[in-house]
């Protein structure tokens, strides 16, 4: 399966013409800051997934592939004047270097269920215009959002973007104000924009949605004391409350203490297409760190007959404390986490870093008399960014997951990824 042509490509292909008249009408001493503030860099990206299912009658026995990925990303700087004006633009795309037939859906190229083949390359485009006055930006076309209630997904090869508008303030000391609406989704398997649904499981029903809308606040009460509100409704569909509280606090003796503490609440909207939706959790977790040491532990719990609401191709939510490749969103389930990370910076070896971290899930509510269920997760990645030399920036990362089910196939994983960003100015 070949990616046709992305109707975002054609989009932004007529925005590019029609922003290129209006820079010819546009007097060159406001267009200076828009160049000599801009920047373009190229992402570069060799990921290899292989992921080995265990058990009884699993859906594929293996699934993985070896892809080589692109980012162009174009940033613009602002014209002169109170009502300044910016373009921002960016290509994303993905070549096939090993994988295709016999390999089942991996989460990384898109898919065919008809041939049962991967695709042999995908990618999209898009333009993103915007307007700044003092301290307020606005954006509108894609959006690379990291909030509470849509995050992108850079965890593959091609990142889960948004579409739509975005409004960011900071004419507040200390207090950022967000809101937008988000009409369409591109994730991360997919050249194409789409609506968003409620993702349910690979092949699920799609109930689409005509937005997201949403607004929040995040208020910093000093250097090391933040918290924030978010509020989302996904048109017919769900709405979310969001609160967190992030606190930093310095023990003395080298030591510091990171507390995080983040809430959930999940209920239908609208016509509710799925149905009622019962879901709201909690979680805090906690890191001590000295010197390149970093010890954290962690503790999840879901509340309600419902699995956390995520959104296409499982658009993750990493404001959730146990957030993973299991993820720990079903019904009723309590999960921790026990974490270890390392900064080999401290011996001598700056840009090596290691993490390790085990998560079990348990209760899980699976409906009617059926019994309870229990997960698990186990983490391994080791990091390295060269730090000189003609390969100076190149990143190398091996992750290591072995994820286990009390009720579902076991599987081990291993994903490894080299990257490069090239800046051309």
């Amino acid at each position: 399966m070949h990616a046709a042509v992305p109707r975002s490509a054609y989009s932004a292909a007529k925005n590019l013409k029609a922003m290129g008249l209006i820079g010819v009408m546009m007097p060159l001493a406001a267009q200076a800051d828009f160049v000599e503030d801009s920047q373009m860099n190229l992402g570069l990206r060799n990921f290899y997934v292989d992921r080995d299912f265990k058990g009884d009658n699993p859906r594929t026995s293996r699934d993985g592939s070896w892809s080589q990925g692109f980012d162009l990303r174009f940033t613009s700087g602002y014209t002169q004047g109170p009502l300044a004006f910016g373009l921002d633009a960016a290509a994303q795309y993905a070549y096939r270097l090993d994988g295709g037939g016999g390999r089942g859906p991996d989460s990384v190229l898109p898919y065919s269920q008809s041939s049962r083949e991967q695709a042999k390359d995908y990618g999209r485009a898009a333009l993103t215009g915007k307007v700044r006055f003092s301290k307020t930006e606005l954006k509108v076309g894609e959006h690379r959002p990291t909030l509470p209630v849509a995050f992108q997904d850079d965890s593959r090869q091609l990142v889960t973007t948004f579409h739509g508008v975005l409004v960011k303030s900071n004419e507040i000391d200390n207090l950022t104000l967000t809101g937008g609406r988000f009409t369409e989704i591109s994730s991360r398997e997919s050249s194409n924009r789409e609506k968003m649904y409620l993702f349910t499981k690979p092949g699920g029903p799609r109930y689409t949605s005509d937005g997201l809308d949403f607004a929040g606040a995040t208020y910093a009460f000093g250097p090391n004391l933040s918290a924030s509100y978010f509020y989302g409704q996904l048109e017919d569909i769900y709405r979310q409350h969001y609160l967190g509280l992030t606190l930093n606090s310095d023990l003395g003796g080298g030591y510091r203490l990171k507390t995080d503490l983040r809430y959930f609440n999940n209920k239908e909207a609208g016509q509710a297409l799925y149905g009622e939706i019962d879901n709201h959790s909690y979680g805090a977790m906690i890191t001590l760190r000295k010197g390149g040491h970093g010890v954290g532990v962690g503790y999840q719990r879901m509340l309600g007959d419902s699995t956390f609401p995520t959104l296409n191709g499982f658009a993750p939510q990493p404001y959730l404390v146990n957030w993973s490749a299991v993820a720990f969103i079903k019904p009723n389930e309590s999960s921790w986490q026990a974490r270890y990370d390392y900064d080999f910076a401290a011996m001598g070896v700056p840009g090596l870093t290691l993490t390790t971290r085990y998560l079990r899930g348990t209760g899980i509510d699976r409906g009617g008399d059926l019994s309870d269920s229990a997960e698990s997760e186990r983490d391994l990645f080791l990091a390295y960014v060269i730090q000189g030399g003609p390969l100076k920036n190149v990143g190398m990362e091996w992750r290591n997951i072995n994820a286990q089910f009390k009720h579902g196939n076991d599987y081990d994983e291993n994903r490894v990824m080299t990257t490069y960003t090239w800046k051309f100015w």
